[in-house]
């Protein structure tokens, strides 16, 4: 296929080149009617591209079959059978993936690592979730994605499961043995899913750990705006093979997505893909590059550890990393993850990806050189120089991984709609829990619907917000109460 093309691009220039007047929402109409205030900020061409996409960049018959096109360009582009482009974020891509596999009340296989959109994809679909343990890395306080083995032995446990849910990579870049889990679950003729939100730039450069596609993977969901050029909310889900119908997963897409799509998200995705395909490995290895030096150069800072392929990639942790992601430690500073966060947006106007109890992570794209990396870097040699400064980190009280791990006492979806009461947290151990609790970013759930609570987890929660922990779902967010069934109330 020509990847010099873009139609989604190519049909917005004639758009605009016809001089088309529409009377169509948005009703902006191409920016007249929009605030001169917002236009200072937004300016002209966001409104001016801001248009229907049927009876409007295509025709309400969908007869150039632009989006198709698109979809297409990008299938070939990653070695995918079929492509859907979504404006809603993978969080709404992952649920109709998931849907698409399992229906309501039967069983999924789902690594305990699994994002919020996940959980909240069970709730909706009251799918039944078996849940598959993490690797943990007990030294650094850190989870990295379930072994084959581990989903091999939920299988044999649960031989009626539909299918199987891994995110790779974590946010903090460590990557699951992909190809190992595929095979675990195709020799039981089930689906594998990989929610794949962080590494949309895989396919594009062979320095890379192996994507899912490749891996043999059958649904793949990613975040275009994450690692590469698109807008917020552009999303790409991917298919191969035939343990899940073509058909079957864009109805499910359709039954949760938007009617009114965004030409912006689809234009910034369409670009993106044409980008990486004529210059990914070029431009992404200059990352990698960047990356490196980058690393070497926070590794030389007094204080500071760059976490990295001999902490995360072994015998009982990752199978393969990333290291776009710099995740920084900062235990040696004896400062929080949370506490520099706030330091270097404060005083040098530097925001960072994620923070924890002890890391702050600084991700990297092919978008970044000298004039990104020089300011960064400068900022943290700061940080270093002055973190005596800063009040002693507050403790966070770290659960064991067995500590960590509740018992699933009913279906998310159960306890979420149950009937709820809120009682205080010094009374919550034991309870059922009836809403996620999700330190983010990263977005993974500490407490889920249906899950019992337990007194090192609540600790864990409690003393995290305490130190700066961002709890953003629940419903008292300083966690002062926590939400759970009204005993005698939950089923299963």
């Amino acid at each position: 296929m020509d990847h010099s093309e873009a139609p989604v691009l190519e049909a917005l220039h004639r758009y605009h080149a016809a001089g088309t007047l529409p009377f169509t929402p948005p009703g902006h109409k191409q920016a007249r009617g929009t605030d001169p205030e917002v236009l200072k900020v937004l300016g002209d061409p966001v409104f001016r591209s801001d248009v229907l996409a049927l009876g409007g960049l295509d025709d309400r018959h969908a007869s150039n079959h632009i989006l198709e096109r698109a979809e297409a360009l990008m299938a070939d582009a990653v070695r995918a059978e079929h492509t859907f482009l979504s404006t809603c974020g993978s969080s709404l891509s992952v649920k109709a993936a998931m849907l698409a596999v399992a229906g309501p009340h039967e069983t999924l296989l789902v690594g305990r690592d699994a994002h919020k959109s996940v959980v909240s994809g069970l709730i909706l679909s009251g799918v039944r979730p078996i849940w598959v343990d993490p690797e943990w890395d007990t030294e650094r306080h850190i989870a990295h994605p379930p072994s084959a083995a581990a989903f091999e032995e939920a299988l044999a446990a649960h031989p009626e499961a539909r299918g199987a849910l891994v995110t790779s990579p974590t946010p903090y870049g460590a990557c699951a043995d992909l190809a190992g889990i595929a095979e675990v679950c195709h020799r039981q003729h089930r689906a594998l899913i990989v929610d794949e939100a962080w590494g949309a730039h895989l396919p594009f450069c062979s320095q890379l750990p192996a994507w899912a596609m490749d891996a043999g993977a059958d649904i793949c969901v990613t975040s275009i705006h994450k690692m590469g050029s698109g807008l917020e909310q552009g999303s790409v889900f991917h298919l191969q093979g035939d343990l899940v119908d073509p058909a079957v997963l864009k109805s499910r897409a359709d039954l949760l997505g938007t009617t009114s799509p965004s030409v912006l998200v689809y234009a910034g995705m369409d670009g993106w893909r044409r980008q990486m395909v004529l210059s990914g490995e070029k431009l992404i290895g200059g990352a990698l590059k960047l990356a490196d030096d980058v690393r070497n150069e926070i590794d030389a800072i007094d204080g500071l550890t760059v976490d990295g392929r001999e902490e995360y990639v072994g015998p009982g942790r990752a199978a393969d990393f990333d290291p776009l992601p710099v995740v920084i430690d900062l235990h040696r500073l004896s400062i929080s993850g949370y506490q520099a966060a706030d330091w270097l947006r404060e005083h040098h106007h530097v925001d960072v990806h994620l923070a924890d109890h002890r890391r702050i992570s600084t991700q990297l794209t092919h978008a970044d050189d000298a004039s990104t990396t020089g300011p960064l870097l400068r900022a943290l040699h700061e940080l270093a120089s002055r973190a005596g400064e800063l009040p002693p980190a507050r403790p966070v009280d770290l659960p064991s991984p067995d500590e960590l791990r509740t018992e699933q006492t009913c279906l998310p979806r159960d306890a979420y709609f149950g009937t709820v009461e809120d009682v205080p947290l010094d009374a919550a151990a034991g309870r059922v829990a009836a809403e996620m609790i999700t330190p983010y970013p990263p977005g993974i759930p500490a407490v889920l619907p249906g899950e019992r609570l337990k007194e090192p987890v609540l600790r864990y929660l409690r003393t995290g917000a305490q130190a700066g922990m961002m709890l953003p779902d629940a419903t008292d967010q300083r966690l002062d109460t926590v939400r759970v069934l009204v005993e005698g109330q939950h089923a299963d």
